[in-house]
């Protein structure tokens, strides 16, 4: 069984809290016996897949299968023409490991506000940017976003594969049927 979740933000992405009061995916009434496939860190939302199946987690996030993921970024500042060809071109150090190259460009989506929200400030407009990688390092979206200039404020993995969680509202989820899996299969 396969399971597609929408993470809300604020949720650690284990069973077991790290400290009590702490919001983990067992508030979500998952069925037994179901693990995360990759994470998301408690400051990100959106797509996460929630799998019984052995080897499936090594199937989707093994390097070597350079499977996509589809982030949504927004970011501090106006992201430059020049910023956006190095976040796409790859080689960014981060953390001892140079970046893979992605897709990265600037997108308006149209994404309900998060709660909390996120911090404005007046005098600084934000932009949201569409990364899509084929690997996935410890919150690598937003080391390479900082890289580059321009901090990540809010992140929403959007996408696996051609997959994507429309539909799927903040903290809802659902069991895949094999049309749902061959999406997240496919580049």
């Amino acid at each position: 069984m396969v399971i597609a979740f929408h993470k809300p933000y604020g949720v650690l992405c284990q069973f077991t809290p790290d400290q009590p009061g702490q919001r983990t995916l067992a508030d979500f009434g998952f069925p037994p016996g179901v693990y995360p496939v990759g994470r998301l860190d408690m400051d990100s939302e959106g797509l996460l897949l929630l799998s019984d199946e052995p080897g499936f987690n090594n199937r989707l996030l093994d390097p070597k299968t350079a499977h996509p993921r589809t982030y949504l970024a927004q970011v501090e500042g106006l992201p430059t023409p020049g910023a956006i060809a190095t976040l796409a071109g790859g080689n960014l150090s981060i953390q001892g490991h140079s970046t893979l190259p992605c897709g990265a460009r600037i997108v308006e989506p149209d994404l309900p506000p998060r709660e909390p929200p996120v911090r404005f400030r007046k005098e600084i407009p934000t932009t949201w940017l569409e990364l899509r990688l084929i690997e996935g390092k410890n919150r690598q979206v937003r080391r390479m976003t900082a890289a580059v200039g321009f901090p990540t404020l809010r992140l929403v993995r959007v996408a696996i594969g051609k997959f994507s969680d429309a539909g799927l509202g903040q903290g809802s989820w659902r069991k895949l049927d094999t049309s749902d899996l061959a999406m997240i299969w496919e580049r």
